[in-house]
């Protein structure tokens, strides 16, 4: 008997197919709206995620300026780390490894005929580089003073390679420099920065800008324990003055955390924008329902008159709510990939997130939604025609 009813829902949507047709465009652009917008946060926040992840180890200390970011206020470029600090740190954090950084920016050029640019130069012991920078796309670690390292984008830009000669300073004042290694690409990051930078020895660079003994920065790998209880510790040991700090402490993994629930957020709010077109369309779904019920009430009067059931007569109607709302559901998820790609494509420049489970979970999300919202749009209509007075609805004109 279901399957009459069926037929009978089909019909009526072929009968009404413009009306039909319009109610089930609203629910795909519907799915669309919150599915692309799904995968593109989630996209970012995996993009992100991706990016900080590698430094998600780290604790970083730098010379407090009585700010709270990093470094603090504008003054922070005049202050560095001292040689004492750095070797308290080194002890406060054992057995993890404490990395002291030089940095500087300079001007430099890529041979003859070359126009100077401006970059920035990284100073580490030798012995701790391959720790803090553990992956190179090509050549080996520099052992020596006249070797230097360069990152991937620096790399690409200035078509820089393994053996190329890098002139240091105005007019190669500082020498000249040979590239013996590429930095894989680190993207975002808490520590240093190497993607358009070049990385020396810490000897090159002391001796270079006379510079022993004092560091921009110092880098915690934290391998053992949790990088909250690290930094807890650092500042029991060098801000031990509260009035006042000698440092300032930052936890990747809590400020990666805040970046993720950040971004989380986001794209809660964002897919909500969309959920409301899903309303929209819901409201229509609705009216058009109580059309159907409006202009067939003396076609429902003969049915029940004949002995057709009330929740027959309901299941009619849910299953004609159900068509349009898995129909217009389907064609929105599989619209929305392409929305997501081509949105991926055109503002993060990278569709590999596209496929992931939470990318693939948002369409999923965005077609459950559709679906509930037609049939819950849609079961107030059937129980009214259900519940008609069967006297009544043959009387109706």
């Amino acid at each position: 008997m279901s399957t009459i009813f069926w037929e009978i829902s089909k019909r009526n949507i072929r009968i009404h197919m413009l009306r039909s047709s319009l109610a089930m465009l609203g629910i795909i652009i519907g799915v669309v709206a919150i599915a692309s917008m799904g995968i593109l946060g989630n996209s970012i926040v995996q993009a992100v995620s991706s990016s900080l992840s590698s430094v998600g180890d780290s604790v970083i200390v730098m010379p407090y300026a009585g700010g709270s970011g990093f470094g603090g206020g504008a003054s922070s470029a005049n202050l560095m780390l001292t040689e004492q600090e750095y070797q308290q740190i080194k002890r406060a954090v054992a057995p993890n490894i404490a990395i002291p950084v030089h940095s500087t920016s300079e001007y430099m050029t890529m041979g003859v005929g070359s126009d100077d640019i401006v970059a920035t130069i990284y100073g580490l012991p030798p012995d701790q580089t391959k720790d803090l920078l553990p992956d190179l796309t090509a050549g080996d670690y520099s052992n020596g003073n006249s070797g230097c390292l360069v990152g991937a984008t620096f790399a690409t830009d200035h078509n820089v390679k393994v053996g190329s000669r890098i002139s240091v300073g105005n007019d190669g004042q500082y020498g000249t420099l040979r590239v013996t290694g590429i930095i894989k690409e680190r993207g975002m990051s808490f520590d240093i920065s190497t993607d358009n930078s070049i990385v020396v020895t810490q000897d090159w660079f002391e001796s270079t800008y006379n510079d022993q003994y004092q560091y921009n920065e110092v880098v915690v790998k934290v391998a053992n324990g949790d990088t909250a209880d690290v930094k807890t510790t650092i500042e029991n040991q060098l801000n031990r003055n509260t009035r006042e700090k000698s440092v300032t402490v930052i936890d990747s993994k809590a400020t990666l955390a805040t970046i993720m629930d950040t971004f989380g957020m986001v794209t809660t709010f964002v897919t909500a924008i969309g959920g409301i077109s899903m309303l929209v369309a819901g409201v229509s779904i609705f009216n058009i329902m109580m059309m159907s019920v409006n202009e067939r009430i003396k076609e429902i009067g003969i049915m029940r008159s004949i002995g057709t059931q009330k929740r027959e007569v309901m299941s009619m109607f849910i299953y004609e709510a159900a068509i349009i709302g898995v129909t217009g559901s389907l064609i929105g998820g599989a619209l929305s990939l392409l929305g997501g790609y081509a949105i991926s494509a055109l503002m993060l420049k990278t569709t590999q997130y596209l496929f992931t489970l939470p990318t693939v979970f948002s369409v999923v999300e965005g077609v459950g939604f559709g679906i509930i919202i037609c049939i819950l749009c849609g079961l107030y209509p059937a129980w009214q025609a259900a519940n008609l007075n069967p006297i009544d609805a043959l009387r109706h004109e």
